[in-house]
């Protein structure tokens, strides 16, 4: 509204957009400053066909890592904007536990130039109302909110429930992760997925023990294909990165 043009233009005098991830002035909301820009690794091909697992020098588009050759995986990919680091970390921690929901809409900013131009749907992975109740919000959920008014591309977040409560996952290993999260996730109307190309939306992949307990819930419902969309992916130092 024009009334309150000059409120926000004597606000962004007082309060300059500052960079994502350290604070320093930049020169709009949801950058970064050049040391920032320059300490994220941003992933893209050549990757793996199977899991886009980054590679180190392009092996052909139909080639795959060795984990998704001995097991391929159910996902139609792993689509990470940025390899898992300190300031990748550092923005993922402020928007779950610091309440910076802003960072949301930096994060899928990035998201948005690796989002497949056939999904049909964004899906974000759903928090138990317990967690809810207790942060006030789902952080996938608001970066699917956000990725939907990038992208155009329709956001359910009721789509995938989280029926039964687990325990923090932070600290186990793969197994015990996927132990823990089996049956956690359910489809809660099956139309509202048949037939649909899903992005799976989440702020980090670390071992794919959630991601895979929810694409198989996905799939199970009459889901056509679902890839994980999030903001920084985990790269073990044995991976073929």
């Amino acid at each position: 509204m024009r009334i309150l043009a000059p409120f926000r233009y004597v606000a962004g005098l007082a309060l300059p957009p500052r960079c994502a991830g350290c604070g320093t002035p930049v020169g709009e909301d949801h950058r970064f400053c050049a040391t920032c820009w320059t300490g994220l690794r941003f992933l893209a091909s050549p990757w793996c066909a199977g899991c886009n697992r980054p590679f180190a020098f392009d092996r052909g588009d139909a080639a795959l890592c060795a984990p998704c050759i001995a097991e391929p995986p159910r996902h139609a990919g792993v689509r990470a904007a940025v390899a898992y680091g300190p300031i990748a970390r550092d923005l993922a921690l402020r928007l779950k536990y610091g309440g910076r929901i802003a960072l949301a809409e930096t994060m899928a900013r990035q998201m948005r130039r690796l989002l497949p131009g056939e999904i049909d749907l964004l899906v974000p992975v759903p928090l138990h109302r317990w967690r809810i109740w207790t942060r006030g919000f789902n952080q996938a959920a608001l970066i699917a909110d956000a990725l939907a008014g990038l992208s155009g591309v329709p956001h359910d977040r009721d789509a995938l429930v989280r029926p039964r409560r687990t325990i923090v996952l932070r600290g186990l290993g793969a197994r015990q992760r996927a132990k823990a999260v089996a049956g956690s996730f359910a489809v809660s109307a099956a139309e509202r997925v048949d037939g649909k190309t899903i992005a799976l939306v989440d702020d980090v992949y670390t071992s794919g023990a959630t991601a895979d307990a929810c694409t198989r819930a996905l799939l199970k419902a009459g889901a056509q294909s679902v890839t994980i969309l999030c903001w920084a992916r985990v790269l073990s130092s044995t991976a073929d990165d």
